[in-house]
């Protein structure tokens, strides 16, 4: 039971982070996607910034998870622990249950939206409603999504890339693949492995790619490096070493390519009229990955469009979200 009175929440449960817009009010709370448990009472430790803390870091009776994964519920039980403490936290404990949004990758299946939807309901929504991530992330970065005119945009999040080409309130072609955050973190890992034989953790690899992550290898080659630290294969004590850029950025070129086939496969698949209207509008990048430095450039070499990136990228599904709440007659509805 929840506090405000019937104020509706849009919810972004992302792979990496989870945010939640109330209306009224906006954006409030911004928490990663993990939860700690422990392993004998199945009891839930922490939530959030202090579960992501524990990662890798966990004594044999406490297990830090992140329970979505490639945009998904990958468990289901924790999903809900998760969204339970995420909705409290937000609203407090007192009142009318919600109506909840949550954005879901365009790709999933019948099942995984199910899923969302069943989680939260348990989770102490009076129902809920998925609206497609790459559609909100259009409607929160501003883009004319109602209007006959077409629009591109490419949310790059931490399980997948949703890339989608949007008229007249739809989705005319799209593409999610799962070639995301996560995977460019697991490139720097692979890549340290084998050219330093030194193992990092997924917290260090993140670190690297934003600090020091480039979508261009040439461009890379002027940034500065930084060190991270780890341990060596060889010995298996801990070790330092120095990272150029040009390291991360070699790392990353494959994941970097794939999305790039995700996005020229989805303008094939448009109208003359709507890729017309996409060289003169631009593509849009939202998400995390949207931040990648000179991630506009490449892809606009490589498609001849225009790119540019959303005034607030990180924020852009969650405020889409939130932003449908205001048509939650039409959500009803369908």
């Amino acid at each position: 039971m929840f506090s405000f009175g019937t104020r509706n929440v849009g919810i972004d449960l992302g792979t990496a982070n989870t945010l939640v817009y109330i209306e009224g009010k906006g954006i409030v709370l911004r928490e990663p996607s993990v939860v700690a448990r422990n392993t004998k009472t199945n009891e839930v430790v922490a939530v959030g910034t202090a579960a992501k803390e524990m990662l890798g870091r966990t004594p044999g009776s406490i297990t830090a998870i992140r329970p979505m994964r490639d945009g998904v519920i990958a468990d289901y039980e924790t999903t809900v622990a998760m969204l339970k403490y995420y909705l409290g936290k937000a609203l407090g404990t007192r009142g009318a249950k919600p109506y909840v949004t949550i954005g879901v990758p365009s790709g999933v299946t019948a099942v995984e939206r199910r899923a969302v939807i069943d989680a939260a309901r348990v989770a102490g929504a009076r129902d809920a409603y998925v609206i497609e991530e790459p559609f909100a992330a259009a409607v929160g970065a501003g883009l004319p999504v109602m209007e006959p005119t077409g629009s591109m945009v490419v949310d790059l999040g931490g399980g997948t890339t949703d890339v989608a080409t949007i008229s007249l309130g739809g989705i005319v072609s799209s593409r999610s693949i799962r070639m995301a955050g996560d995977k460019i973190d697991e490139a720097i890992m692979t890549y340290v492995r084998q050219k330093y034989s030194v193992l990092i953790g997924e917290q260090t690899a993140e670190r690297l790619k934003m600090a020091i992550g480039s979508a261009d290898v040439e461009a890379s080659e002027d940034m500065e490096g930084t060190t991270a630290r780890g341990r060596d294969l060889v010995t298996g004590l801990p070790k330092t070493i120095e990272i150029k850029a040009s390291d991360v950025a070699d790392a990353i070129k494959d994941v970097i390519a794939e999305v790039i086939v995700a996005i020229k496969e989805t303008l094939e698949e448009t109208s003359p009229e709507i890729a017309a209207d996409v060289i003169d509008r631009g593509i849009v990048l939202t998400g995390g990955g949207a931040q990648l430095a000179h991630l506009d450039e490449v892809i606009a070499e490589a498609t001849k469009v225009p790119v540019f990136v959303a005034p607030e990228p990180l924020d852009a599904v969650v405020i889409g979200t939130g932003e449908a709440l205001k048509s939650i007659d039409v959500l009803k509805n369908n």
